[in-house]
């Protein structure tokens, strides 16, 4: 993937910090860089076999992340709900 292309995905992130992050990720092995000295240089990414171990993993804890999301929302509206507007008498 281009690294515009990766720019445009990552929400509020600015070039410097996204060239940190893909360097930490490359010394660690889990994307790979491809540079081409073309006009202007062409640098895309891509993922390592060592990433791809660990995606399962990795969506896994996204889904648990997403459903315990959904549960403290769900209790934080219905703690909202519940609860009785001043001046009212909830044992009415």
């Amino acid at each position: 993937m281009r690294f515009g292309v990766l720019r445009k995905n990552v929400a509020g992130i600015s070039s410097r910090v996204l060239t940190e992050r893909l360097r930490k990720l490359e010394n660690k092995g889990f994307v790979f860089r491809h540079y081409q000295p073309t006009i202007p240089p062409a640098v895309t990414y891509g993922i390592t076999d060592r990433m791809k171990d660990i995606a399962k993993v990795l969506a896994q804890l996204e889904g648990l992340a997403r459903k315990w999301q959904g549960e403290e929302t769900h209790a934080s509206t219905k703690a909202t709900v519940t609860r009785t507007e001043p001046g009212t008498n909830a044992h009415a």
